[in-house]
């Protein structure tokens, strides 16, 4: 695949809530977010994306990977952007990197990663029609249980989100561990609609099976709603 970039963008976080609440966002900030960095830099430029901000401070940063290096991002938005949003976001402190294209194969990464576990139905299971995005905790409870066996919490959620996890690396890295260091339920706006669902944080270890598979999970993010905040593999060296 070509070459991409790593982004951060410091941004104002009082002033970033004001904006979102002023455009009906307040209820979700991944939305509002999504909705930012569009109007600023192009639909999906920055994406995936996280945001990352202590309990109580007044400033974060917004780490994403891009297409587009911080040249053409800068010139995007100052002749795009509206003053309001340039008001949300340091432009001038913008920075990026040039990420490898291709990564050696065996080479072991620690990660810190947000996910959304949810799975689209197949078919329908209890109240939840065909194509329905649902917990994959609960769709492990919507299985029937093994025969001879009717409990089914033997498994915990953990165990279910690391499978999942799992699942969705396996084309290009081997989880070696992962630890659940943050678990909530939160809601969404999707369609019009609001959705609860699970958002997990992960801290954990992987190890590389195929060097440009990795790269494009790395571009495309893990899992669904890459483009609301989730999804985006945080690297640093592992022990």
């Amino acid at each position: 695949m070509t070459e991409f970039q790593l982004i951060s963008l410091p941004v104002e976080l009082r002033s970033l809530r004001r904006w979102a609440a002023a455009r009906g966002f307040s209820a979700d900030e991944g939305r509002g977010l999504h909705h930012l960095l569009s109007e600023t830099f192009g639909k999906g430029a920055l994406q995936p994306f996280r945001l990352m901000a202590l309990p109580g401070a007044a400033s974060g940063v917004i780490y994403a990977y891009a297409q587009s290096d911080v040249t053409a991002l800068k010139q995007v938005a100052q002749e795009c952007a509206l003053p309001d949003a340039l008001a949300v976001c340091n432009l001038q402190e913008l920075a990026g990197k040039t990420m490898p294209n291709a990564w050696r194969e065996g080479r072991r990464l620690a990660f810190d990663l947000r996910t959304r576990p949810v799975k689209r139905l197949l078919k329908p299971a209890g109240v939840f029609p065909k194509g329905a995005e649902v917990d994959a905790f609960l769709v492990e409870a919507l299985r029937e249980p093994p025969e001879g066996n009717p409990e089914i919490d033997a498994v915990d959620r953990e165990t279910v989100y690391r499978r999942w996890l799992v699942e969705r690396l396996s084309d290009a890295a081997r989880l070696e561990l992962a630890r659940m260091v943050s678990f909530e339920r939160r809601a969404v706006l999707r369609g019009g609609q609001s959705r609860e669902g699970p958002d997990v944080t992960w801290h954990g270890e992987l190890t590389i099976l195929d060097g440009g598979a990795f790269a494009e999970r790395l571009a495309k993010g893990v899992g669904r709603h890459a483009a609301y905040g989730y999804g985006m593999l945080l690297l640093r060296p592992a022990r």
